[in-house]
C-alpha cells in the first residue's frame, strides 16, 4: 500500500511584530510557537518542526526543550527539528535529547539532521569553519551507529572511540526516525542514501521542479543497492490567508525584511516586489488562497514524487495572529484540497 500523503509545519521561531508594531520578547515568541503547534494538532496536521539558530532574529536554539513542551499541549502530531545542527553539536547528547522527546511525547519525535544555512554556532560552541564537512561527516556517522547498535561500538577521527556504550533512555519503540536536510548537493543525497535515511529537501527558491535531478539520483543509488528508495519531504516557505490578494500583502513585508537582513550578510541585493510575485507564481513561495497553495503544493507532490510537504509557515516579523490564521487554512481546507488534487 502507497503511504498516504502528510502535511507538516515548521517554524524557526521567527521574531515577531506585536499589536503596537513592536517585536515581541523572545520569550513571547516561544510561548506563541507553542501554541501555533497545538492548534495544528488539534487540525489533525501530521507534523510540527521547530529548527534551531543561534541569532537575535529568531527565538529558539533549542528546539528540542521547546518541543518538549509542545508535547504536554498536543496528543497526536508529530514532533521533530527543522534541522538540528549536527556539525557543532555533540550526537550522544542529540540523540539522548530526542529519546527523551520520544518518551515525553509517547513516541512522537523525529529528527532532521543538517548543517543548516547559517554559522553563528561554529564560533559559538568552539568549532572551526575549516572543517565544515568533516564534522558533519563524522558525527553523522556516529549518531548513524547510536540507531542501530544498542550497544556502541566507533572510532573516528575528531573524538575518542567508544566500545560498547550505552545511551539513555533507550528508544521505547524501535528506531528514531531520522530525516537528513538537503539544500541541494548532490554528495548530501548520496550521503542519505548510504545511511539508508530518508531525505528532506530544503526547496526555498526557484522553481521546485529543478530538484527532480537530485530525486532521481536520490532513486538511483538506491536502486544500484537493489533497495527500495526511503521518503523524500520538501520544506518550502509559504503563507495562507483568505485570498491571494491578502496573503500577498500580509507576507511581503516580513519576507522582504527577513531576506534583506539576511542579503546584508551574504551580499544579496535587496529583493523587488516583482521578483517576489514570480516566486509565488513560479518558484519556491507557496503564499496565496487556500485553492492557490493547494494547487501549488500538489504540483510540487507530483513533480518530484514526494510524501511529505513541510510548509515553513513563520516569515521575519509577520505577526502571531496572522501565523495562526495560516495554519487555520493550511489545516482546515489546504490540507483536503491537496488530498484531493493527488488521490
Amino acid at each position: 500500500m502507497a503511504q498516504q500523503f502528510e502535511f507538516g509545519l515548521d517554524t524557526f521561531g521567527d521574531v515577531t511584530q506585536g499589536l503596537d508594531g513592536h517585536l515581541l520578547p523572545h520569550a513571547q515568541v516561544i510561548r506563541d510557537v507553542i501554541e501555533e503547534a497545538s492548534i495544528a494538532d488539534e487540525l489533525g496536521i501530521d507534523a510540527f518542526g521547530v529548527g534551531e539558530h543561534h541569532r537575535p532574529d529568531f527565538a529558539v536554539s533549542a528546539p528540542e526543550v521547546v518541543l518538549a513542551a509542545i508535547a504536554t499541549r498536543t496528543r497526536r502530531i508529530r514532533l521533530g527539528s527543522a534541522v538540528t545542527v549536527l556539525s557543532t553539536d555533540d550526537p550522544i547528547r542529540v540523540f539522548e535529547r530526542f529519546s527523551t522527546l520520544d518518551a515525553a511525547s509517547n513516541g512522537r519525535a523525529e529528527v532532521t539532521l543538517g548543517r543548516g544555512s547559517f554559522t553563528e554556532s561554529f564560533p559559538l560552541f568552539g568549532y572551526d569553519l575549516s572543517q565544515y564537512e568533516e564534522l558533519f561527516d563524522e558525527k553523522l556517522d556516529l549518531f548513524v551507529a547510536l540507531l542501530r547498535q544498542e550497544e556502541v561500538t566507533w572510532h573516528g577521527h575528531l573524538r575518542p572511540p567508544l566500545t560498547k556504550h550505552r545511551v539513555f533512555p533507550p528508544l521505547e519503540r524501535g528506531p528514531l526516525k531520522t530525516w537528513i536536510g538537503v539544500g541541494g548537493s548532490p554528495e548530501s543525497v548520496v550521503r542519505a542514501v548510504r545511511y539508508d535515511l530518508p531525505l528532506a529537501l530544503a526547496i526555498i527558491g526557484g522553481d521546485p521542479k529543478r530538484f527532480r535531478p537530485y530525486v532521481d539520483l536520490y532513486h538511483r543509488a538506491y536502486a544500484q543497492l537493489g533497495e527500495p528508495a526511503r521518503a523524500i519531504a520538501v520544506h518550502s516557505p509559504g503563507h495562507v490567508a483568505d485570498t491571494d490578494e491578502q496573503a500577498r500583502e500580509e507576507f511581503w513585508p516580513a519576507y522582504k525584511g527577513m531576506h534583506d537582513r539576511i542579503g546584508l550578510e551574504r551580499g544579496w541585493p535587496p529583493i523587488e516586489r516583482a521578483s517576489f510575485n514570480r516566486e509565488i507564481e513560479h518558484g519556491a513561495l507557496y503564499v496565496g488562497a487556500p485553492e492557490t497553495v493547494a494547487r501549488r503544493i500538489s504540483a510540487t507532490a507530483k513533480a518530484l514524487g514526494i510524501v511529505r510537504f513541510d510548509l515553513k509557515y513563520s516569515a521575519g516579523t509577520l505577526a502571531h495572529d496572522k501565523l495562526m490564521r495560516s495554519i487555520a487554512l493550511y489545516g482546515s481546507k489546504v490540507v483536503p484540497l491537496v488530498r484531493d488534487m493527488i488521490a
